[in-house]
């Protein structure tokens, strides 16, 4: 894989980690009970992958002996870090910055490796090949990731997806083909996985989680993009007016109260 793009990559979730961790959804609890129950006990090491802010890597704390939130953005990390030091630094949890293809850890020594909302940021042919090789015989590879938008009202969802989908054409138009990060498509996630051959069993899980929200943390949700803010730093200053008004939107939804918002999961899995 280019140099650049994984740099592009990283450089993509600069600037707005606060915003991001506090307004997306914390990886839901299905994900401890599943992985735990495939597994067949309780994890000794975790890794977290692409851990962000570490909202996907504290549902371990009390499941897992050993817990590991790498992430390669020094912003998105120094949130997570921030947390961790305000809860007291517990022993068995820790940040660690790290790329995917190189992520530091002996053979054979992870029980369960998630990927929560980043697997389709990494090359996936190193990628596999590093975690294959940290994962210990019968340990499990799950990237999971959400629908967008989150179920509520067909109209703000739209709103949603229209808002999204402008910011990306911005973000797009203004960013040289050098400055420019690169996905992978999810839907091919469980199709890699089985097609690399590091794999003896592979699945789709599907499952769903409610959380609450309000009509602000709904439009910061929105703002909470890559590709949004990827097109605000590019300098999209009409993409201002048009959150304002997705924003009042979201408020005239919510009429002031908090609603219980469906996020619908799909998680891949894949056991050495």
């Amino acid at each position: 894989m280019n140099q650049q793009i994984r740099l592009n990559n990283v450089e993509r979730f600069k600037g707005f980690g606060t915003l991001y961790d506090q307004n997306r959804p914390s990886a839901p609890r299905e994900i401890v009970d599943i992985l735990t129950n495939v597994l067949g006990s309780k994890p000794r090491f975790v890794a977290d992958v692409g851990c962000g802010t570490g909202l996907s890597t504290w549902i371990w704390l009390n499941d897992a002996e050993r817990i590991i939130g790498v992430e390669p953005s020094d912003d998105m990390r120094s949130v997570g870090i921030a947390k961790w030091e305000a809860a007291g630094k517990p022993d068995q949890l820790r940040f660690a910055a790290g790329m995917s293809h190189d992520l530091g850890l002996p053979d054979d020594s992870v029980d369960i490796l998630t990927c929560s909302q980043s697997f389709h940021w990494m090359e996936p042919a190193s990628t596999l090949r590093e975690f294959a090789r940290v994962l210990r015989p019968g340990g499990i590879f799950a990237a999971y990731d959400c629908d967008w938008p989150p179920v509520l009202d067909w109209q703000l969802e739209a709103a949603y997806q229209q808002l999204v989908s402008t910011a990306d054409e911005l973000a797009s138009r203004l960013s040289s083909a050098e400055q420019q990060a690169h996905k992978w498509s999810k839907e091919e996630h469980l199709q890699r996985i089985r097609q690399s051959g590091l794999f003896r069993y592979s699945r789709e899980i599907v499952f769903h989680h409610y959380e609450p929200f309000t009509a602000d943390r709904y439009a910061n949700l929105a703002l909470s993009q890559g590709g949004l803010q990827t097109a605000l730093k590019l300098g999209a200053a009409e993409l201002n007016e048009l959150a304002d008004d997705f924003r009042r939107q979201a408020e005239l939804v919510f009429d002031g109260a908090s609603k219980e918002v469906l996020f619908s999961y799909r998680m891949r899995i894949g056991i050495v």
